[in-house]
């Protein structure tokens, strides 16, 4: 591994970390030589991603905690208190309707999720961090975030609060040495994007919008990941950075 990418002697956790963009991440930076922590709500699917990486020769912790739960949050907070990396990866868009259908949970566990737990995190681990002489925040948005959608309202309110949130904390912690960006997908081949590639229809139209002509993988995003953790990154701050294969500058044409 090039220094310019190397976690060697770093120490990172990556929340929603046992599949899709957020497994990618983690097997990225264990690569690199990071030491790992990997969270995800469900305790099952932390030991099974924990194995796949081992038989991969890299380690990884697991600490399986309900974002949602803020205490649940603080105490992953201390279980990984001494990161270097943090990777806000977890997100939810369970919903997809317009916002005025949205009930009170609904929008709670969305918020709740996406844009708090990131908050929570961040409010508990940064201040070690700057003790620590700096480090890297990578905070996982969406291009739901920078354009409307009729069915993602909920879900691209709290990406868009969570590249807001990514300013402000570059203003607050970079004195400190504390880097805080924000990545942006478009659609990715994972799980979590099934709805869409599922969908010959969708697909189609939104292929028409995208200059590159396909979806994503998570790799793609995940070499973004690491850029922003590791010294090739070191002067990037701040920013929300959009892995779409140019679907947000494209008019179908």
């Amino acid at each position: 591994m090039h220094p310019l990418f190397s976690l060697n002697g770093k120490s990172a956790l990556v929340t929603g970390g046992t599949r899709g963009i957020g497994l990618a991440i983690a097997r990225l930076y264990g690569q690199a030589g990071a030491r790992l922590v990997i969270s995800s709500e469900s305790r099952e699917d932390c030991q099974r991603a924990v194995a796949e990486l081992g038989e991969e020769g890299i380690d990884a912790q697991a600490c399986p905690a309900d974002l949602a739960d803020r205490e649940q949050v603080l105490a992953l907070a201390g279980e990984a208190s001494e990161v270097d990396v943090l990777v806000c990866n977890a997100g939810v868009a369970a919903h997809f309707c317009p916002l005025h259908s949205l009930d009170e949970a609904q929008w709670r566990t969305t918020l709740g999720v996406n844009l708090e737990s990131a908050l929570w995190l961040t409010g508990a681990l940064l201040p070690g961090m700057a003790k620590r002489g700096g480090g890297s925040v990578v905070l996982m948005a969406s291009i739901a975030g920078v354009r409307g959608n009729k069915a993602l309202g909920a879900y691209g309110l709290s990406k868009a609060a969570l590249a807001q949130l990514a300013r402000n904390l570059a203003v607050e912690w970079g004195p400190a040495n504390i880097r805080v960006n924000a990545i942006s997908p478009g659609v990715i081949q994972t799980e979590f994007a099934r709805p869409l590639t599922d969908n010959p229809e969708v697909m189609q139209r939104r292929l028409a919008l995208t200059p590159l002509r396909r979806v994503g993988v998570a790799d793609e995003v995940a070499a973004l990941a690491l850029l922003l953790a590791a010294p090739g990154g070191a002067f990037i701050c701040g920013q929300n950075l959009i892995v779409d294969g140019g679907t947000t500058i494209g008019d179908g044409n």
